[in-house]
């Protein structure tokens, strides 16, 4: 499996016989490069510009962009019903998490989370080996409650996403940088370019892998 980190919290997931595309990002108004890739799968946490613009993926992919179960190529995938903030949905409305089962790896894209997960969620993302969280604070969860859900569901690697950037536009300056979350987990890692993984390579202790868009 090869995972591309595109800005924002869009990633290229590549396994053996299938790619997916989640939350894809509307160029102009995010700041990052446009997408101008391929997928078989776009996941939609929800419905804002910086995570449902679609149509700049080529191809004809199948969209899941709600709770419920779903299949693609023999991969496997779970929406789970969270909120966009930590009044149940009332100011931001409503977020999808995605679990995704590919070449045997369970991937969790957490979207535009903007709580603490619940027993309930927690449970439905047990067994996580990537996890895929956002850390910018503001519109979602911050550093501190991300390194909090990283402790609680341990998965072999956490990747961070939805941090302020030279780049980004969204938020306009009010998304933290990855710095404060790296402060948070006690660690320095090297961005890496793409991280190429298998099953058999996934770590016994939580890892902090920080990719380049």
């Amino acid at each position: 499996m090869e995972i591309q980190y595109l800005g924002h919290a869009c990633f290229k997931i590549m396994g053996k016989n299938l790619s997916v595309i989640t939350d894809p990002f509307d160029a102009k108004t995010a700041g990052y490069a446009p997408i101008r890739q391929s997928a078989d799968v776009v996941t939609v946490s929800h419905s804002h510009y910086d995570h449902n613009y679609v149509q700049s993926v080529q191809g004809d992919p199948l969209v899941f962009d709600s709770p419920g179960e779903y299949e693609a190529k023999g991969a496997e995938f779970r929406g789970i019903l969270s909120a966009h903030d930590d009044s149940g949905g009332s100011e931001r409305g409503l977020n999808t998490i995605f679990v995704m089962d590919i070449d045997g790896i369970k991937i969790c894209h957490l979207g535009d989370l903007g709580s603490e997960l619940s027993s309930e969620q927690l449970e439905q993302v047990d067994g996580i080996d990537i996890l895929l969280i956002p850390v910018g604070g503001t519109y979602t969860i911050d550093a501190k409650a991300a390194a909090n859900i990283v402790s609680e569901i341990e998965p072999g690697i956490a990747i961070p996403m939805h941090y302020g950037t030279k780049e980004g536009k969204v938020g306009s300056g009010k998304l933290d940088g990855i710095d404060k979350f790296l402060h948070e987990m006690g660690v320095t890692p090297e961005k890496k370019e793409r991280l190429k993984i298998t099953k058999n390579d996934l770590p016994e202790e939580p890892e902090v892998v920080v990719l380049k868009y």
